[in-house]
């Protein structure tokens, strides 16, 4: 099933179904007036949602309309929480070396997490709105679920059934903020504005063998400037979602709606591409002593897509440009 929310003038939008094709949709206001109606009563509503998108798939719904992706909201408005890890450690090594910072000794067995803007999340077509860029704006392709209720504690395994969603994320980052940040010894906050969410979320089921163990194992399609950036495999996800959400739970209950960020998608082998202007600038200063690439300037525009094996689009298309805010 494939999930949308539609600008309403409410600040949740409204929910509708989406087709497999993308190309036409339902209103289901009422079965669930939003997306956090629906994901807070998933148990009840999720069957009636799923019947619906079938008849929708088969043509049999009669108020079906065309969708415009300039109509839609984030599918996920807003969230109760939102945790973005780090879970491709090729990013994690990169981005330690840019700020020449030495990598943690648990690295490889205890996430990197930290608490992000959720009280809006930009719609996937919505500027980037930078007030300096001194700032170092960037653009960080990610992957994301969304869970039901989570207990405190749950173990890695037990969390990948509370999985109901998978999205995209455009993770902004203002680069030039983060050290200063860092170094008072309390983390992200201004380096880390609202971040973008793909206009269409989806079950793990329309991922058929392509999600697999908590890892979507498909490339992230990132164009920058209408041009080829980036096709890193998500696959390669050191941690899995099961994983991150345990280490988000230690200590706290998860409440639905929650979103877990995979973190930058990010492959070993360069011949891919990127997933942010970071790395590129990581790899220039390794080979060549120096960073060229500059970070967005006004009038920059980054694409974030996923393709299912036939050459589909999966979650809709992120399409932002940078503007002076």
């Amino acid at each position: 099933m494939k999930l949308g929310t539609l600008i309403s003038g409410k600040k949740n939008g409204e929910l509708i179904i989406v087709s497999k094709n993308l190309k036409s949709a339902i209103k289901v206001s009422d079965i669930a007036k939003n997306f956090s109606d629906a994901i807070e009563n998933w148990n009840e509503v999720s069957p009636i949602l799923e019947k619906k998108y079938k008849f929708l798939n088969e043509g049999k719904e009669k108020d079906a309309f065309n969708i415009n992706e300039k109509d839609l909201m984030a599918c996920v408005p807003s969230a109760p929480l939102f945790a973005d890890g780090s879970a491709f450690i090729q990013h994690v090594k990169l981005v330690r070396m840019a700020r020449k910072a030495p990598l943690p000794e648990t690295l490889e067995t205890v996430p990197l997490m930290y608490q992000g803007e959720s009280g809006r999340f930009l719609n996937p077509t919505e500027n980037i709105k930078v007030a300096d860029f001194n700032y170092g704006t960037d653009f960080e392709g990610e992957v994301g679920v969304v869970t039901d209720f989570v207990p405190q504690g749950i173990s890695a395994e037990e969390a990948l059934k509370h999985i109901k969603l998978i999205l995209l994320i455009n993770d902004i980052s203002l680069r030039g903020l983060i050290p200063a940040e860092l170094a008072q010894g309390f983390g992200f906050f201004q380096s880390k504005p609202a971040s973008a969410l793909s206009p269409f979320c989806v079950t793990p089921e329309e991922l058929g063998e392509a999600w697999v163990n908590g890892r979507v194992q498909l490339p992230l399609l990132v164009n920058y400037n209408r041009k080829f950036f980036g096709k890193a495999n998500a696959k390669e996800m050191h941690f899995n979602f099961g994983q991150l959400i345990s280490h988000a739970a230690k200590t706290r209950d998860l409440q639905a709606g929650t979103i877990i960020g995979s973190g930058t998608v990010s492959n070993e082998d360069e011949s891919v591409g990127s997933s942010c202007l970071a790395e590129v600038r990581m790899i220039e200063q390794i080979k060549l002593g120096e960073m060229k690439t500059p970070f967005m300037k006004n009038g920059d525009e980054v694409s974030i897509e996923m393709l299912d094996i036939n050459g589909e689009s999966i979650f809709g298309q992120i399409n932002q440009k940078v503007v002076i805010s």
